[in-house]
């Protein structure tokens, strides 16, 4: 190719990775690096690369000496992790060289391929890039070219790696610490001899993320295909007929759930619908009600959102979750054991509220306990919010609790005026004893933690049959916690039936740890793929998912929208 055939081609309407790819070959080709040959990347998957070892002291470095190692080293001054990298190289460049086409030629390549991952591609301005190559004109330029490669591709990296926001920043129920790719790691990384395949490194390697790339590619084809008109009834049952139903069979057809062409709301379509309901994870009674045709309702570019929060949210988490872990999804109210990629154990949950006081929060923590036949002391929010009014207007109220001083001992009412208190001066606890109706049921699983977030059972069974389960305070409900707590104790006890009903017979506060502590992870998740590999879909009950989206598309990452 020559250099007017290879500019032509990036000033055309070629599509955008055929323009890419053609502009990083013309700055391979610009007279200010020789005549160099194109080559096909590596993209073969490698181990990260390990920390490597720091260099003498700074005052032992080299001096840049020629104009493009003093250009180099006041544009990155200030920085003195890149300053004492090139310096250890005896400010070699990494990126303008003749003999670092190669290494060019996989970092434009690996560019061309930042939206498909769902990043903002114009934030590394790899045209930009391009431009300055193409316009060097001596050492000086050239310098300046260096470090704006190397900040394009340290932005590159990082937000592949570990993602473009800062989960906090989004919303403040995620306070999952993310583990952010060191600056020296990632230089060492690509300047070695096999940048391509250090550059496939970087995102993700988990099966849910290339599951989540391959929905991605698929909604972004389904785009231009409408999927049905929008289904306006409140609820529809079998029996009914109508326009409306005439718009759910169709709209259930078009998303793969064949439902036949009839008028009417008959067997067929109730089969589709609950096919429909059982992949959303919600009660598959066959009956189209509000929540089943909103998750209808949903089109295409909904869907892509929350693909592109999911992809996000997986580079938060781009860490190992341990072989043996607990899943807590708040968004699909389910808690799994995850071990070795399979799910062994998995019941149904409640969480908080979609309120700001009562929201779960998102990060990871290990179980390191569980307490059989727990007291609940109320949290202080809780006493003051809830049972401090009550007591006030009757001392005698909610007898099932105990009212307490701070060495434990329980205070008879009747020697107590609570109308004297005030929710900043109420010097209390309340307490609840071991028992049938204790508000966390049998037992509790503790990861201890600064958000005060445990699982539990309850009493109140009848919530685990909604469909959207978000009713507690922020500590997480589980269905089945007597399973729950055998599968967690199987690890270390040859019977872990008999060893927790033995302690749950004494109908004491019991402590059982777990010789191992066990990873337990609260996640986020409105797209995830199911154990067939497909991505499967939830409501986004606290909103968060949405605001991920905005806050990519914000940052720069094409939404392509639709109608219908």
């Amino acid at each position: 190719m020559n250099r007017a055939t290879c500019f032509a081609l990036g000033r055309s309407g070629a599509s955008g990775r055929t323009a890419m790819v053609a502009l990083w070959l013309c700055a391979s080709l610009s007279p200010a690096f020789g005549q160099e040959a194109a080559i096909t990347p590596v993209v073969l998957p490698g181990a990260p690369v390990e920390m490597p070892q720091l260099g003498p002291p700074a005052e032992l470095l080299p001096v840049p000496s020629t104009v493009f190692a003093r250009t180099l080293a006041d544009v990155l001054a200030g920085d003195e992790t890149l300053v004492g990298f090139y310096a250890r190289r005896d400010w070699a460049p990494v990126w303008t060289g003749a003999e670092d086409a190669p290494r060019r030629a996989a970092f434009f390549t690996t560019l061309a391929e930042a939206g498909a991952q769902g990043l903002p591609e114009r934030r590394y301005d790899a045209e930009g890039l391009v431009r300055q190559f193409r316009e060097v004109l001596g050492e000086r330029d050239r310098g300046l070219l260096e470090a704006a490669m190397t900040r394009a591709f340290l932005s590159y990296a990082r937000d592949v790696n570990s993602g473009v926001l800062t989960p906090a920043r989004v919303d403040p129920g995620i306070v999952r610490q993310v583990r952010r790719p060191e600056v020296l790691g990632l230089m060492e990384g690509i300047a070695g001899e096999a940048p391509g395949r250090f550059l496939a490194s970087l995102p993700p390697r988990s099966t849910e993320y290339a599951a989540l790339l391959r929905e991605k590619a698929h909604l972004e084809a389904m785009l231009s295909h409408p999927s049905g008109p929008v289904i306006t009834a409140d609820v529809l049952k079998p029996g009914q007929a109508g326009p409306d139903v005439v718009a759910l069979a169709r709209r259930l057809t078009t998303l793969g759930y064949p439902a036949g062409e009839g008028h009417s709301y008959d067997g067929n379509l109730r089969a589709a619908v609950k096919r429909f309901q059982q992949d959303r994870g919600l009660n598959d009674d066959g009956v189209a009600g509000r929540i089943t045709l909103q998750e209808l309702n949903r089109n295409s570019t909904g869907k892509l959102s929350a693909v592109l929060a999911a992809l996000e949210r997986e580079r938060w988490s781009n860490f190992d979750r341990g072989k043996r872990h607990i899943w807590v999804n708040i968004a699909d109210f389910q808690v799994k054991i995850v071990e070795n990629g399979h799910v062994t154990f998995s019941t149904r949950s409640v969480v908080g509220k979609a309120a700001p006081d009562h929201e779960t929060p998102e990060f990871s923590d290990m179980m390191q306990f569980m307490v059989v036949n727990p007291r609940w002391n109320v949290p202080r929010s809780i006493s003051i919010r809830e049972y401090l009014p009550q007591l006030q207007k009757n001392p005698n109220a909610v007898g099932h609790l105990d009212v307490v001083d701070r060495a434990g001992n329980v205070i008879p009412r009747d020697a107590v005026d609570f109308t004297q208190f005030t929710p900043q001066n109420f010097p209390y606890r309340i307490r609840q004893a071991p028992g049938d109706d204790n508000a966390l049921g049998l037992v509790k699983f503790m990861f201890p933690n600064k958000y005060n977030i445990y699982l539990h059972d309850t009493p109140s069974k009848s919530l685990f049959n909604r469909d959207e389960r978000a009713f507690s305070h922020g500590c997480i409900r589980l269905a089945d916690p007597f399973d729950f707590a055998y599968a967690l104790l199987a690890a270390q006890e040859s019977d872990p039936v008999a060893r927790f009903q033995r302690v749950l017979a004494t109908g004491k506060e019991t402590t059982v740890r777990l010789k191992e502590p066990v990873p337990i992870h609260l996640d986020y998740r409105t797209a995830f793929s199911d154990e067939r590999g497909r991505i499967v879909y939830r409501a986004d009950v606290y909103g968060r998912d949405g605001k991920i989206a905005a806050a990519l598309e914000k940052a720069g990452v094409a939404l392509p929208g639709v109608q219908g």
